[in-house]
């Protein structure tokens, strides 16, 4: 760790407000086709529990639904700090792991997906229609817990991802590629979201 490395880790650590305790970061498929992108997962995953988080979900966006399985066996190989689960579109269970990968479900599809779920439900007179609420949505998603802090990097553009999920995240943007993603802009991250006072739409 460099001399500003360890200037930021400092002002994390003495910062008043607590740092995120769920973090999810958006790649794409590109991102990991990149030399060392791997690496670079692995070492965000250290430095994401290292600094606070107790949960990290990584969604990757696919355009060509051919890579998928490919990307979940490197994606499985991955050497995290704490258990990892790989989920893909042929999945039926849902994943339950500290660190969690979402390849190829994109929002919509996931959104649709657990409306139709309900509708099923409905016809099926096991739910009242007058009666759905939140929680018969969110029961359904395939990660249904809302990450604190989302990162994105190298263009401030979201992909289709945890809509229903992230509607409360905070969300940075950072124009560095994923490839040259380094602990300082890990820190710069947690340190913006320390910085913010959070309203959860209020």
């Amino acid at each position: 760790m460099g001399l500003y490395d360890r200037y930021l880790s400092v002002r994390h650590r003495r910062h008043p407000a607590a740092p995120p305790a769920h973090v999810a970061v958006v790649l794409t498929e590109r991102d990991l086709l990149e030399q060392g992108a791997y690496e670079t997962l692995e070492a965000f995953l250290g430095w994401a529990f290292e600094y606070g988080a107790d949960r990290v979900t990584v969604t990757v966006s696919v355009l060509d639904e051919a890579v998928v399985d490919t990307l979940a066996r490197e994606l499985a190989e991955v050497d995290a700090p704490r258990r990892l689960a790989v989920r893909t579109p042929a999945d039926t269970q849902r994943a339950d792991a500290p660190v969690r990968v979402n390849i190829g479900l994109g929002g919509k599809r996931e959104f649709a997906a657990a409306v139709r779920d309900v509708a099923e439900a409905v016809e099926a007179g096991e739910l009242d229609p007058a009666e759905i609420d939140e929680e018969d949505i969110e029961s359904r998603l395939v990660f249904p817990e809302e990450p604190d802090l989302v990162i994105k990097t190298g263009a401030e553009r979201l992909s289709d991802f945890l809509i229903w999920q992230s509607v409360y995240s905070e969300l940075y943007f950072t124009d560095v590629n994923w490839r040259d993603f380094r602990e300082r802009d890990y820190l710069r991250a947690v340190l913006d979201f320390q910085n913010r006072q959070r309203r959860f739409g209020r």
